[in-house]
Parts: C-alpha cells; structure tokens; sequence
C-alpha cells in the first residue's frame, strides 16, 4: 500500500508502549543492585531470598528483579499505551537507574552501604 500523506493525519502514533518497557527495564536493574547489596548486608533478607540452595540468595535476587520488572511493565504499559509521553525524560530516567544500578554493584561503593 502507497503512503498516502492526506491519510498519515489520521493516525494518532503514541510512544507509550516503548516508554513502558524503558522505564520498567531501569527500573528492573535498579531492584537486581538494591536487592543484592541488601542480600549482602542483612543475614535476614539473605536468608528470604534464598529460593534454590545451589546459587543460595542469588536465586531470590534475581527473580524477585525479574517480577518486578515485568510487574512494573504491565502496569506502565497498562496505564501508558494509548498516550504520548516525554521520550527524553523517561529516557533520561532509565538510564540513570541503569547507571546508578551499574555503580551500585561494584564492590567499593556496594561496600559502603
């Protein structure tokens, strides 16, 4: 079919299904490098996550991330599918929890928590 400009008026493009997935994918890394300084820091929280006992807390860690994050996609996705949101800012938004998720798991500055 031929692009038809007179009908590209018609369309109502939206960016908030991309704009879910961003944002809950910062926000998933976010929860896996809290969750594994927590792990490391507390026997308690250790002790809960540990949902298989091979790869002890770090089987906890990671799915609950994991949940989460899908957890998290569903509802952005939910509540944003049909609307136009602000690319840059929620890009900015995820990519600095992805940084400060990256940060958090070196040893020197997870340490210090």
């Amino acid at each position: 079919m031929p692009y038809n400009a007179a009908s590209s008026d018609n369309l109502s493009l939206t960016n908030g299904s991309g704009a879910a997935a961003i944002l809950s994918a910062g926000v998933g890394c976010f929860v896996l490098a809290v969750l594994a300084i927590l792990a490391d820091k507390s026997a308690l929280i250790q002790r809960s996550l540990v949902f298989y006992k091979p790869t002890g807390p770090l089987s906890g860690v990671t799915t609950v991330a994991i949940l989460v994050w899908l957890v998290t996609w569903v509802i952005l996705e939910w509540s944003w599918r049909k609307k136009t949101l602000p690319a840059g800012r929620i890009n900015a938004i995820a990519l600095a929890l992805l940084v400060l998720s990256f940060i958090l798991t070196f040893p020197p500055v997870g340490d210090l928590f």
